[in-house]
This record gives structure tokens, C-alpha cells and sequence, in this order.
């Protein structure tokens, strides 16, 4: 029997919550916008009318003015729509307990124990699209197939407010035409070297020889050449179940470029403090640190840097992202944007290669003592009740 998979996608996610507060908007091209005046001006999600002027995620707020002068726009609440994406999922758990959040506005539901209950998968994602309407005023994209990657690419299909149906009969007729970028996965630089091997379409890449993909493209090749015949059996994990996050990061674009030691490290200190109490959050210690460093021009440098034994003290986060911008970036040279991620992780608990009575086993518990009442202060009174003294009062764009 053929598993009955459903890909739920909000429509204008952020876009649609804030329309419910800003129902003037409803008719006139909006989109939510990070700050301009802190060079976060980059669009995060627009409504249908303004995506008929050609507005796209991603694009700076200049950009989009430029297709669209009348654009209005209104500023990110990440609260809310975390808020709202709770109460979404807890809609499709009417439905079933298979419910796996793919991101704050995607989630993935096998449905097939809950037809002799609610119907067809059709059915049951026709009536999840009523129910969140109704219930919650925002609409949503569905796809049903018999896996994961189809149900993804359905939801896609057709925008807003639909529902696609991809079937072992029909996804040949439907998928192998498109453009093999539109496959799940399949990036820019993959796209780029598929195509330069004449490979242009999902069906072109679905009939070549697998062999040759991997060759080309390493493992991922023989993942993408299965995903474009249908052949995925990657199951739809129970909500509250999710997968272990492999890696934690934290990293901003400042209000003005760090031009110093001084301001780098208040910068580092931070953006380790987010990435040490996330750590903590998820049970999560990491073997290793990435720093992401883009200059002015926009020019990236990406450099990490293992350790001996795992952490999640922002402390040893930020002094080894400092080892590591001293070794790769000439310190008097700005800065404009910086990303700290913890790579390589582990559980909290998994042995750590130090001796029990060890000074620096000493030390790490009295610093996980000390971050995690940190921790306790914020869980209690807010995110901003504490924080490390160097960041305080900064003029760097840093909360």
C-alpha cells in the first residue's frame, strides 16, 4: 500500500499574519521588510499583489521599489509567526500525529492511517485548507503524492489556495517537464553543471544513467536521480520527534561596519552568546567553529577551526571565532557582516575526552553553571533581561 504524504506551505507566510493586523493592505502591493535604516532592507515576504509586480523574496528594498514604487511595507514579528505556525500545526494534528515542520511555515504529514477517518488525501488537505482559512483567516498550498519530495514540489505547483495531487500514474506527465532546478535539492552551481552535460529537465535527469549523475555529482547525484523517478522512502517523523539539528548558527548584518579589535569582539561575544544558548537549548555541544566574514563589497570569506573537546560555552565559541578571524581577516579591514556556527555536533552528555578532576573540567562546569542561570534569567524575564557586559549599549546593531 502506497504511503499518503502531504506537503502543507503557507501562502506569504509572514505577509498574510501581518495583513490580519494591517487589513488596510489587503488590497495594495505590501511586503514585510527587515530594517533599511539598520541594512536589513531585504524583502521576507510579500502578498499576490505585490508578487504581481515582480517582487521577490530576497531582493533588497530598493530593488523592489524599482518594480513597484507604491510598495508598502511593514516590519518583521518573528513572535507572531512562530505563534501562528504552533497554531497551524496543531490543526494538522487533528488529522494525524505524523506531522514533521520542515520550516516555520512548511510541515509534511503522512496521512495514510487517518483515510478511513477523513477521507482521501485529497480530501483531508481540501478540508486542512478550509479549517486554517476559516479558523485562522490565512490559506495555505498542498501536495499529496505518495512521498515526501513529491508532496514537496506539488505544494509548489499551484499557488495559493490549492491543492495538487501527484500519483505514480500522473508525476511523469506532471515533474519530468519541468526545468531540473525546479527539482527539491537541486541548487544553482547543480543545476549549472547538469545542464552543461545537456541534462535540462526533471524527466531528462530521471532517464540518464545514474552512474554518470554520481560520477558528476558525488552522492548527491544518485540522491537527485532517485528523488526525480520517485524513489524516496524518507519517512514523515511524529511531531515533537524532529531530527537532531546538525548545526546551530547566529550571525547579522551591523547597523554600521566593525572597524576594529574592539568592535569585532563585541560583535564575536554576541553572536556566541545566541549560538552557546541555542546550543543548550537543543542538549547540543559542537567539535568545531565556522566563521562566515563578508566585507563591504559583499565578498565572503568562510574559514572553522576543530576542537579538542566539545562546548556550548560562549565563551570558548567566541575565543576560538576570534583565533579564527585573527588568522584570516586583517583586523583593521571592515566588516559588514558576521556569521558564528557551531559544526560537528554532539549530545550534551556524550563522553568528553578530559579527566574527570581536570582543571579545565573544573572550569568548564563552573562556566556552564554560570551561562545556564543566564539562561534561566532570560527563560523567565526575556532574551534581553542579561547579557554579557561587552555587548551592552552597543552602537552595532547587536540586541
Amino acid at each position: 500500500m502506497d504511503r499518503i504524504i502531504l506537503h502543507c506551505d503557507m501562502n506569504g507566510f509572514f505577509a498574510s499574519v501581518e495583513l490580519l493586523d494591517y487589513p488596510e493592505l489587503k488590497n495594495q502591493p505590501m511586503a514585510v521588510c527587515g530594517s533599511p535604516e539598520n541594512r536589513h532592507g531585504i524583502i521576507l515576504a510579500k502578498n499576490e499583489i505585490a508578487k504581481g509586480y515582480g517582487v521577490v523574496t530576497a531582493e533588497t528594498l530598493w530593488q523592489a521599489r524599482k518594480k513597484c514604487p507604491d510598495l508598502q511595507i511593514v516590519p518583521p514579528h518573528h513572535d507572531k509567526y512562530k505563534h501562528y505556525s504552533e497554531l497551524i500545526n496543531q490543526i494538522y494534528l487533528r488529522f494525524t500525529d505524523m506531522v514533521e515542520p520542515f520550516s516555520v511555515d512548511e510541515s509534511w504529514l503522512d496521512v495514510t492511517a487517518s483515510q478511513n477517518l477523513f477521507g482521501t488525501g485529497k480530501e483531508i488537505a481540501d478540508t486542512i485548507r478550509k479549517t486554517v482559512r476559516k479558523e485562522l483567516g490565512l490559506t495555505l498550498s498542498a501536495g499529496v503524492s505518495f512521498n515526501k519530495i513529491f508532496a514537496k514540489m506539488g505544494s509548489d505547483y499551484k499557488k495559493p489556495d490549492a491543492t495538487t495531487v501527484i500519483t505514480k500514474e500522473n508525476y511523469k506527465t506532471i515533474l519530468w517537464p519541468m526545468d531540473i532546478r525546479a527539482l527539491f535539492f537541486v541548487g544553482k552551481a547543480t543545476a549549472k553543471k547538469l545542464e552543461d552535460c545537456g541534462i535540462k529537465t526533471i524527466g531528462e535527469l530521471a532517464v540518464s544513467d545514474k552512474k554518470a549523475v554520481s560520477a558528476l555529482l558525488g552522492k548527491q547525484g544518485g540522491v537527485i536521480h532517485d528523488y526525480a523517478n520517485g524513489l524516496d522512502m524518507t519517512p514523515v517523523l511524529r511531531y515533537g520527534q524532529m531530527e537532531k539539528v546538525k548545526s546551530v548558527g547566529n550571525g547579522t548584518t551591523f547597523r554600521r561596519n566593525l572597524q576594529n579589535t574592539e568592535d569585532i569582539h563585541t560583535a564575536v561575544t554576541g553572536l556566541s552568546d545566541t549560538v552557546a544558548s541555542r546550543l543548550r537549548k537543543h542538549k547540543r555541544k559542537a567539535f568545531g567553529i565556522k566563521v562566515d566574514i563578508k566585507d563591504p563589497d559583499l565578498k565572503v570569506i568562510s574559514r572553522q577551526q576543530q576542537l579538542d573537546n566539545p562546548t556550548n560555552l560562549a565563551e570558548t565559541i567566541a575565543d576560538t571565532a576570534m583565533q579564527i578571524i585573527g588568522r584570516s581577516w586583517k583586523l583593521r579591514d571592515p566588516i559588514r557582516m558576521l556569521t558564528i556556527t557551531a559544526i560537528n555536533l554532539c549530545d550534551e552528555n556524550q563522553a568528553q575526552q578530559l579527566s574527570l578532576f581536570s582543571e579545565e573540567n573544573i572550569l568548564t562546569e563552573k562556566g556552564e553553571k554560570v551561562e545556564r542561570a543566564m539562561d534561566a534569567i532570560r527563560e523567565k524575564f526575556g532574551d534581553e533581561a542579561i547579557a554579557f557586559g561587552s555587548v551592552i549599549n552597543n552602537d552595532i546593531g547587536l540586541d
